[in-house]
């Protein structure tokens, strides 16, 4: 054969246990049960004995000529012992060999070939690094009296989902409070509701939850002095203008806002007339002052913008923010009527999911729109 070949053979019992073959006369270099890079010109027929890698890649790198021919492979008749291609092969094939015994040795499922028999025994298994275990917490009745909601309104943002849930498990965890996540994932063909999405959770949260945070996937607290109590005075607006990397105008109570359930239904919930991205959380900040509501914010946090980390790429995730019909002229509007007790919907499933050990449910939700009263519910 002329050139390289590729070239697997079965003799012999293995690497560890028996030599390596190599083939003169224009045949090929191999080892057993293995492919491996070849070229033609060989030394005579012989066997390398049991022995190291090392010389046997001395023997294929560095091939002494045994005649007077030129070689094929190098220009002008270098002799082969002078070829920087033969060490090439050399280097190439010592790296192949060192990853394939790396990944070998890092498999639970090796095997290691029994010295001087020639068959293989089970031997223990060599693992790799291992990964830190998650982190286990269990509450008790010493974390307090309070249990919250986290209410995550939600639609095809899974990369960012696996990020949040286990992330503000932790947190929240590590500060001892009580919770449990609950995933609104909006699976209608209508445009994206986050308002009636969160009357939906806070009709659907367990009954063992006294509070709820109105919570964006995007968007991960990283500062632990924050508060996520319960706010018994009043809403409780966590990511504040002061420290949303994005948002700070004075009225803004978007992102993180904490509510006892009490004083959730005290202001009807959210308005359920705004679909696409944005204004309901305006909307919301009129219903707090109109119930005689008072709004704290977090006091103490030097940390700034860097409070939280936003997730979002608006070069990835384009936000819905077409205005359609008399949508422009409704989204200023106090919707006095709607809210939660007039929120329409289905739930299609409920599920219980962990998340990189973190425990949260996941609500399929169906929600309905009046055409008549929304038109700009859809596209269409």
């Amino acid at each position: 054969s002329q050139g390289f070949s590729w070239g697997p053979t079965d003799r012999g019992r293995g690497l560890e246990g028996s030599g390596w073959d190599l083939q003169g006369g224009g045949g090929s270099c191999s080892c057993h049960g293995l492919w491996f890079w070849t070229f033609s010109h060989c030394p005579g027929n012989g066997q390398v004995p049991r022995t190291s890698l090392i010389p046997v890649l001395q023997q294929l790198s560095i091939c002494p000529a045994s005649t007077n021919r030129k070689s094929r492979l190098v220009p002008g008749g270098l002799p082969r012992k002078c070829s920087v291609f033969h060490l090439f092969v050399a280097c190439l094939s010592l790296g192949f060999l060192s990853l394939l015994w790396l990944q070998l040795s890092c498999s639970g499922d090796v095997t290691r070939v029994a010295r001087g028999q020639g068959q293989e025994t089970p031997g223990p298994p060599r693992a790799c690094p291992p990964e830190p275990p998650p982190e286990r917490w269990a509450e008790d009745a010493s974390w307090g009296p309070h249990r919250l909601a986290v209410l995550v309104p939600f639609r095809e943002r899974f990369e960012e989902l696996l990020v949040f849930v286990p992330h503000l498990h932790r947190f929240l965890s590590r500060k001892k409070i009580p919770h449990h996540i609950y995933v609104l994932n909006q699976v209608d063909h209508f445009r994206f509701n986050r308002a009636a999405l969160i009357n939906v959770g806070f009709l659907e949260s367990s009954n063992s939850t006294d509070y709820i945070a109105m919570h964006d996937v995007d968007l991960l607290p990283l500062n632990e002095e924050l508060d996520y109590g319960f706010p018994e005075a009043g809403p409780f607006h966590v990511a504040s203008p002061e420290l949303h990397p994005l948002y700070h105008y004075k009225t803004y109570v978007g992102g993180i806002l904490l509510l006892s359930k009490q004083h959730y239904q005290l202001c009807n919930g959210m308005s359920n007339r705004f679909w696409g991205w944005g204004r309901e959380d305006d909307e919301f900040y009129r219903r707090i002052k109109g119930a005689g509501l008072q709004l704290f914010r977090p006091s103490g946090i030097t940390t700034g913008y860097k409070t939280f980390r936003h997730l979002h790429d608006p070069a990835w995730r384009k936000r819905d923010q077409k205005r359609i019909a008399a949508q422009k002229q409704e989204q200023f509007k106090v919707d006095r009527e709607g809210g939660l007790s007039t929120v329409k919907y289905h739930v299609d499933s409920r599920t219980a999911l962990s998340v990189a050990g973190a425990p949260c449910t996941v609500l399929n939700i169906l929600l309905d729109c009046d055409k008549a009263a929304t038109p700009w519910c859809t596209f269409g």
